[in-house]
């Protein structure tokens, strides 16, 4: 009998040991954030716990810290998860300076400004674009950070903020050129941040219709291109068949990681999810399922040899990008744990598959789809994957019932007429010249922010969007004309080119701003280094020609002395009009007269799914319209950009509504539990650390392109410093 004790009490230590033991390893993994999303797993958790659903509502501002120092400008969106070394926080201002400051204080440390490196001022000032982080990495003395403003990769001593000049050309190494593409013609400006692989830095980026999105590995002491996979394949390379035109790797576009990056580090697997080929809504230019496009890819990360691949849809024409980088976690499936890489999407599904062989998890299916009524060359693709289990986490069909009631009856009537002009058959429904409905929408289901995953449960806690979107074809008009002014070549240029964004007649669509009146703001020199570098969220056009530029300076800034000239240009007359083309008129919300969405609530949630069984734990409306609430109605949820942070404390911190708040929920039930109103919008992923002992959440609250406040600030929290 007490040598049956003696054993159960040794099984019990054992068993306690292997806890602790297991619990340690968890703690020591996920204890900091010296990575964008926490860790290479990129499952945005935290086992930081002295925060907890018990003291939560005892929150305070520990600091401040105002990254551009203007009390009264206007700044555009932060995006920018920071990452903290060493008690230092490293992040990126509005304007893309680049500092570090004391992460217990806020105090300023050091700030590097772009526009003032390598004595080049012009592109630096002209092609900022948004940020969504900085990789940090160091070999004994050697600390630096790589970080990308525009077409640049910077390296920057991380201890004093100074260029490391041995870097690249005299501290920056110039994207644009490796691509394979005549670099004069092609426009990168990379949002997310680089993976650090041992010596390597890995990178895509956001790149305009006419350059490639190719993955590729540099040196990060020396900034040398060490390696390139190419995402629209070369002759003799997988997927090259997929595309009908054999010449499309010389000449189509995007098919971009612009998502960043996740990092298997003891596999040395680097894992991406790739956006849509050129152009979003026609692929009669396109034919084929069009290999890389869509697809999460697992890459060796320190040669870029594919080691396997999944589309999760085939031939895009609905701007389905895979939006976020996957995430890395370990199921329990069969008696044995297996290490999968989940992939959230823009269409809802999620997707689960082995880190080694990419066989799913969860069964897919590949089913039927309408593609009758497409456009005139279109030719879509007759099946799509749909993943059986989890289900997807937001609505894929709109129908008549899922018209919003909580407007006036001639509200409702108005979007009840429109409703019934468009095709509504689900999210493949084929985009068509009278009108389309895009569920969950160009910005819906899981976004950029990504999941975040308890390692400990295996739960996944996504928040999405729903919002109805229309989707209006357009036949490109014929430029086949012998002559052609600069106006009527303008105005062909920018249907092909611009229209997508700012509209048919200029008025702006969804968050692009309208371009009426835009000549009282530029003048031709400024419009025409605008469209080569771009500008946050729009890509540059460095393909087009000075007389292209001209052409659409004409159309746009109304320029009367140049409008009546013949057009000398050749790529409206060069173009092949023999068979159809078309143009989008725009991203073009469904909207009811008052400015809500058409589709009736929620129009943001918040899902914890079960990944060890596919099953949802719990789902709840996210974030709320003020004047609804005084109204009575229960939280409609609203537009969200950015992404949750899970930790060990029983917590969710999640900015990122429209709503402009700062929460805390429960993870067990979704109940939030704390609230509080930022300086602007975060429409950011907060991060978790703790500095001698004390815990804080930051987020950037830099506003939104919803419009309303704006701000330079990045705001921490923390219980009371006792």
């Amino acid at each position: 009998m007490a040598i049956q004790k003696t054993k159960l009490l040794l099984a019990v230590g054992i068993l306690m040991a292997m806890l602790t033991s297991a619990s340690h390893l968890v703690w020591q993994k996920y204890g900091d954030w010296k990575v964008q999303g926490g860790s290479g797993d990129n499952i945005k958790y935290s086992s930081l716990k002295q925060v907890d659903t018990s003291n939560v509502d005892q929150l305070k501002i520990a600091w401040v810290y105002h990254s551009e120092k203007e009390d009264k400008a206007k700044f555009g969106p932060m995006e920018c998860n920071p990452v903290i070394v060493d008690n230092t926080l490293f992040g990126v201002s509005p304007r893309l300076k680049l500092f570090a400051i004391d992460a217990a204080t806020g105090e300023e440390k050091w700030q590097f400004d772009p526009a003032d490196s390598i004595g080049n001022k012009k592109w630096a000032r002209s092609s900022v674009n948004m940020n969504r982080g900085v990789a940090y990495w160091a070999n004994g003395d050697d600390k630096r950070i790589i970080y990308t403003v525009g077409p640049i990769a910077f390296a920057v001593n991380a201890e004093t903020g100074k260029l490391i000049r041995d870097f690249g050309v005299e501290g920056g190494v110039d994207l644009r050129k490796g691509l394979g593409r005549d670099e004069k013609t092609v426009s990168i400006s990379p949002t997310s941040p680089v993976m650090i692989y041992k010596d390597l830095f890995i990178t895509s980026g956001l790149v305009s219709d006419a350059t490639p999105g190719h993955i590729r590995g540099f040196d990060v002491r020396t900034g040398k291109q060490k390696w390139i996979f190419h995402t629209i394949p070369y002759p003799g390379e997988k997927g090259y068949s997929s595309w009908v035109d054999k010449t499309a790797y010389k000449r189509m576009g995007s098919t971009n990681a612009w998502s960043g990056f996740t990092l298997d580090n003891k596999r040395g697997i680097v894992y991406a999810g790739i956006g849509s080929p050129t152009n979003d809504f026609w692929g009669g230019d396109r034919l084929g399922n069009g290999l890389f496009g869509n697809c999460i890819v697992a890459l060796d990360a320190a040669t870029g040899k594919l080691k396997w691949h999944f589309q999760t849809v085939h031939h895009d024409v609905w701007d389905m990008d895979i939006s976020s980088p996957p995430v890395l976690v370990t199921l329990p499936k069969n008696g044995r744990n297996i290490d999968a890489v989940v992939q959230t999407t823009k269409t809802g599904f999620v997707f689960v598959f082995d880190r080694e062989t990419g066989k799913s998890l969860f069964p897919i299916k590949e089913r039927p789809v309408p593609t009758n009524g497409a456009a005139l060359g279109e030719k879509l693709s007759p099946t799509q994957p749909f993943p059986v289990l989890p289900k997807p986490f937001v609505r894929q069909v709109m129908t008549e019932k899922d018209l919003n009631t909580l407007v006036s009856d001639s509200s409702y009537q108005d979007i009840r007429k429109r409703f019934k002009s468009y095709r509504s058959e689900g999210i493949y429904t084929p985009p068509t010249v009278k009108g389309t409905i895009i569920l969950p929408g160009y910005d819906g289901g899981g976004e950029w922010g990504g999941p975040a995953v308890d390692p400990e449960t295996n739960i996944l806690y996504v928040n999405a969007n729903e919002m109805a979107w229309v989707l209006n074809l357009v036949k490109q008009e014929s430029g086949t004309r012998k002559s052609l002014t600069n106006l009527e070549a303008g105005a062909l240029l920018y249907n092909k080119n611009c229209m997508a964004c700012h509209g048919q007649e200029r008025l702006g669509s969804g968050d692009n701003p309208s371009l009426i009146g835009v000549e009282k703001k530029y003048k031709f020199a400024q419009f025409s280094e605008l469209l080569t570098t771009g500008r946050r969220m729009m890509p540059g056009f460095a393909h087009l020609s000075k007389t292209d530029k001209l052409a659409i300076g004409a159309f746009v800034l109304n320029l009367k002395s140049e409008q009546e000239k013949l057009y000398t240009g050749t790529t409206i007359k060069n173009e092949n009009k023999a068979k159809p083309s078309y143009g989008s008129t725009g991203y073009n919300k469904f909207l009811t007269k008052e400015g809500y969405p058409a589709l009736s609530p929620p129009w943001g949630t918040i899902s914890a799914i079960d990944l060890n069984t596919g099953e949802y734990y719990w789902q709840v409306p996210f974030g709320e319209f003020e004047e609804l609430k005084k109204k009575g109605v229960p939280a409609t949820g609203r537009e969200n950009y950015g992404g949750p942070v899970v930790t060990a404390g029983g917590l969710i911190f999640i900015g990122a509504s429209a709503d402009g708040k700062f929460r805390a929920l429960s993870k067990r039930t979704g109940k939030t539990l704390w609230e509080t109103d930022l300086p602007a919008p975060g429409v950011a992923t907060p991060a978790v650390y703790a500095v001698n002992g004390r815990q804080f959440i930051v987020i950037a609250c830099g506003g939104s392109k919803w419009g309303g406040k704006s701000s330079d600030a990045y705001v921490a929290f923390a219980l009371d410093d006792k």
